[in-house]
Parts: C-alpha cells; structure tokens; sequence
C-alpha cells in the first residue's frame, strides 16, 4: 500500500480552489507541528512520513522472553538517510507493557529499542535517543494506526503531549530462524525528552489526586478521553498518565497515552473495566471527578470546537488508514461534538462523576492486575 501524506494533497494536480481550501484547512496542522518542533533537537517526531527501518536479532527468543523483568538482546538496526544512504548500527531490545505483553492476549509484544550512545551514527534519526517505546501490531495493524491517530489528535490540542511517528518494520531474524515478517508499528516519544521539550520534570511522588493537578489541563486530558472513548486510565494509580511539573509552577500536568482500549481504536481484545458496568470501550464514560459547577467544562469545550476541523482533516488524511477505518474514526469523533452541542447530552455525562449510584468515582488500577 503506497504512503499517503496529509501534505501530499496539495502537491495533487487538482482544480487550484480544491488545492487552495485543502491548504487552509491542512495549514494549522503543520503550523500546529512546527511549533511543537521549534527549538528541539530532536528530528525523529519533526515527520509524519512513515520511517522504514530494518531490525535483526534472535526474535524468537525475544519475543519469548515476556516475564516482568524482561532481559535486553543484542540486535541491529538498519534506515535510509535522506540521501538514500542507508545505516546499520546496534541496539538492545526487551519486550515491555503489561496487557499487550501476555501471549494470550498479542502475538506480537511491544517492545523497548535502547540506543547506545557511542554506537548511533550522528546521522541517524536517532541521534541523541535513549530508550523508545515500539507499539507493534497485537491484533491486526489497522488498530496500530487508530491508536497512532489517538496521539496525533492529542497533539493538535497541546505540546504537552507524546510525539508518535509511524513506522515500516522488516524483522529479520538470525541464521536459524528463517521467517521474516513485515510490520506496521508505532514509535512513542520518550518521556524524559517530552519533558524536556515543555520545559519540565517527571513526578515521582505517588498519592497525587486528580483535584490537585493543574485544573485546565485536568479537564482538557479528562474531555480528550471521553472524546475518544478511553476509560483506561487514573490519576491515582498512573495508569495510562503521566505527571510532569513545569518549571515555577506547583501545579502537576497530566499527559495521557496508551490509546488501545479506547472506542476510537475498538480493537478487538479490549474490555472495559467490569468495574465501570459498560458494554464495550465504544460506550463513552466521563472519567473527570465530580464539579457541580460546570461552567469550566463547557469552556473547554469552546477549545475543542476550535480543533473539530482540524481533528477530521487529520483523520481524513491519516497515513495508511483504510477507508472503512476512516469512516469510524470520523463518525466517533463527530458523534463526541454532537454530544457536547446538546446541553442536557453533555450535563448528563459530565455531571456523572456525582452520581453517588454509579460508577463516576471508580478508580481504575490498570489491566495489569
């Protein structure tokens, strides 16, 4: 299947008013980008081209090796440079995660690439990288690249967010092992480098409540969710979140990732929480805590509509995407400002949280367990 670039539309030989409007409504996103990118040394996350990348290693023990202190291999990895050129150079890999990570539940594991500093070529793109998270396909690709949409969609919202870049993999095992497999993955930026780039810290201190952190960016991260249906994490217990401290600031920041059990992925070994007495991951949940006062609700709201266009037209031209998927992310994400445009449909999911007979309050301590 050939690549396709949100950008790659206006290069189309196309009537100049479609060029014209595609580029209006495509230029806040890469506007939105470059400002994310501006002052970073980093260049891996500056692309949403898809990166071809080869790895070789012993990938039957690899992706065998699944305990909880999973133990690092030798490998090597292989990308073409800009100018065709390509590079190969070492790195070790373990397997990571918790759900994905148990053979019953993916084939695949993610994984954990970790770079050697004195071994990664200063032209790489991965230069200056330490440890990155590798989502690999557990239950079909099409789900890896809905959950890629969950980060991208994140992005246009806020810098203070994972970075995600789409990437092509060829395993290529060792001499005595003879398959070799080709996958859709997804790179996840690191966390130390997302702190870095929004001038903070990562918080370690446990016991921080959802009412402590900084209340705008609670809201934002809380609304998000719900808008992609993602009910798989808390505050409480770091489940799917993580906290930062920005510099002069007391207040903590959320950033949320691990997107695959939300209703805008729908894969097909997600559940929610029996906890939470849902059907399935495509039934919304609000999972914010209880504010009897909804006023700052809806003016985040307001922040949300001013995206809508650019949320679709992301969706529209995300890489890879097939068609019947980007017809059910769209319609998913419609039907979230179709909700917050009915004030007594939005006041009733938002105000669920104080319902002291439902499940608003339930904290969730992840799948892990």
């Amino acid at each position: 299947m050939a690549y396709v670039e949100c950008f790659d539309l206006i290069l189309s030989p196309r009537p100049f008013n479609l060029i014209f409007f595609l580029f209006l409504g495509i230029l806040p996103l890469l506007n939105a980008q470059k400002t994310q990118d501006q002052g970073s040394k980093d260049i891996l996350f500056i692309s949403d081209e898809p990166l071809d990348l080869e790895l070789g290693g012993d990938f039957k023990s690899i992706f065998a090796n699944r305990e909880d202190e999973a133990q690092y291999f030798d490998c090597r990895i292989s990308e073409k440079t800009a100018d065709g050129q390509k590079l190969d150079f070492p790195l070790k890999i373990k397997t990571r995660g918790h759900f994905r990570r148990i053979k019953s539940n993916c084939s695949l594991p993610p994984l954990l690439l970790n770079f050697q500093k004195n071994e990664t070529p200063s032209r790489s793109v991965f230069s200056g990288q330490d440890k990155i998270k590798l989502v690999v396909p557990c239950r079909g690709e099409k789900y890896v690249i809905r959950e890629y949409l969950g980060y991208k969609l994140y992005n246009l919202l806020t810098p203070l967010s994972f970075r995600a870049r789409l990437v092509k993999i060829k395993f290529i095992p060792n001499q005595e092992q003879k398959d070799t497999s080709i996958v859709l993955g997804i790179l996840i930026e690191d966390e130390d480098k997302m702190a870095e780039r929004n001038a903070a810290e990562i918080i370690k201190t446990d016991l921080i409540r959802p009412q402590q952190i900084d209340q705008t960016n609670f809201l934002q991260v809380a609304i998000y969710e719900y808008m992609i249906g993602n009910t798989d994490w808390s505050v409480q217990y770091r489940q799917n979140i993580k906290l930062l401290r920005q510099k002069g600031s007391s207040k903590p920041i959320a950033v949320p990732y691990d997107f695959d059990h939300s209703g805008l992925v729908s894969a097909p070994y997600a559940l929610p929480a029996p906890e939470l007495k849902l059907a399935s991951v495509i039934q919304r949940r609000y999972r914010g805590y209880c504010m009897t006062n909804l006023e700052s609700t809806a003016s985040e709201f307001e922040i949300f509509k001013t995206k809508r266009d650019q949320f679709i037209l992301l969706i529209d031209n995300c890489p890879l995407l097939d068609e019947r998927s980007v017809t059910y992310c769209r319609q998913y994400v419609e039907s979230f400002f179709e909700t917050i445009a009915d004030e007594k449909k939005w006041k009733r999911d938002f105000n669920y949280p104080c319902i002291e007979s439902g499940t608003g309050n339930v904290v969730i301590k992840g799948l892990r367990e």
